[in-house]
């Protein structure tokens, strides 16, 4: 019986034994492995974690537009769903645009009759050019007739002088003496004639002059109606175009507000096109990791919203001030309640050219990682 016991007493303690010597080779693989793994994480630490900079606090953005008529009008047709892809300068909507088509036409009309007038202005201009020169040649010839004049009378007062002197001698006859004195008389008398007539046409010449100067004033008065039907008929033209929303980017269609029959006004927000090809990521870091971020670093980004989906992109720039800074309501530290918080400065990042198929919509929150090894090896040198 005892020795059964004995037996029984030593295989227990075999087993104790060898069931320790089996925990002893499972905690020496065990902390094997763990020195194994401390060592690897230690070999990626120094030569790649070290160097690496990541944020959760990142998010993807797109520069989205807001679209809005630019005149005011009923709506006459939306030409576009929601969350549909357009293009750059595809009819979004179109409003009902009679009353703008009466206004180019009242517009086009005045830019007639503005052209009427200064075709009318030109004519009338034209017209006293020529009497102006219509003028000066009158002159000319009463120029002349007046040479004739003083001509003659210069010739009747030389006989007059020679028959004086010859009737004094009863060379010539007391008859002949009154006839060149009647002579000289006449040609005396047609000298002031033709001055008077040259006066006479040397004013209506001054008078043709202000005639074109008048007409000249006219003429621009016309050119200046145009020129402001002109620009009424282009502002009509302009806002009947305008009656047709376009969008100003390629990009999808979102926040559609707009519906058939709406007013709309200039300024309110009817839908948004997203450029979701333009996609970017800002991403907020802490300002303790800002030493060694630089501008063309290399990014690794894992999108939450599409499995951890990785892209690649680039440190485009940096805030000029933190989220604080920007806030509706900044903090005051001046209180003398002061508790210091590490500050975030929103960095941007764009997006390396990647598969069409990755779903990226603005929004999601991404991981951001920034390899600044690159950065680390210029400082070293």
């Amino acid at each position: 019986m005892n020795i059964a016991i004995d037996e029984q007493t030593r295989a227990e303690e075999h087993q104790q034994l060898r069931n320790k010597a089996r925990q002893r080779r499972w905690l020496l693989a065990g902390a094997g492995a763990a020195v194994v793994g401390l060592l690897a994480y230690g070999n990626y630490w120094w030569g790649t974690g070290r160097f690496m900079e990541s944020t959760d606090d990142a998010y993807l953005r797109a520069d989205w537009v807001s679209v809005s008529a630019r005149v005011p009008g009923y709506v006459a047709e939306v030409r576009v769903a929601d969350d549909q892809p357009v293009q750059a300068g595809q009819v979004l909507m179109r409003l009902q645009d009679h009353d703008y088509l009466a206004r180019r036409d009242q517009a086009r009309a005045e830019r007639d009759q503005a052209n009427a007038a200064v075709a009318a202005g030109r004519a009338a201009w034209a017209e006293a050019n020529a009497q102006v020169g219509r003028q000066r040649e009158a002159i000319t010839r009463f120029q002349a007739a007046l040479s004739l004049a003083l001509a003659e009378r210069q010739r009747s007062s030389l006989d007059l002088q020679r028959y004086k002197g010859l009737v004094s001698e009863h060379a010539a006859t007391a008859q002949r003496l009154e006839s060149a004195q009647a002579s000289a008389l006449q040609a005396g008398a047609q000298e002031q004639a033709a001055r008077a007539a040259l006066a006479e046409q040397q004013s209506l010449l001054r008078i043709a002059e202000a005639q074109v100067q008048v007409a000249s004033a006219h003429v621009a008065e016309a050119n200046a109606g145009m020129a402001a039907a002109e620009a009424r008929l282009a502002l009509a033209e302009q806002d009947q175009n305008d009656t047709l929303v376009r969008s100003p980017i390629k990009g999808v269609v979102g926040q559609r507000r707009v519906r058939a029959g709406q007013y709309a006004v200039p300024g309110q927000p009817l839908l948004a096109v997203v450029p979701l090809e333009h996609t970017y990521v800002v991403a907020n870091f802490k300002e303790t990791q800002l030493a060694r971020l630089q501008p063309g670093q290399p990014v690794d980004i894992s999108v939450d919203g599409d499995d951890g989906q990785p892209l690649q992109g680039r440190v485009a720039s940096f805030s000029p001030g933190s989220g604080a800074m920007f806030a509706l309501l900044p903090s005051d530290n001046a209180t003398g309640n002061f508790t210091k918080i590490v500050q975030r400065f929103p960095v941007r990042i764009l997006l390396e050219p990647h598969d069409s198929r990755a779903r990226i919509l603005p929004g999601m929150s991404v991981i951001a990682t920034v390899d600044t090894r690159a950065q680390e090896a210029s400082h070293e040198h």
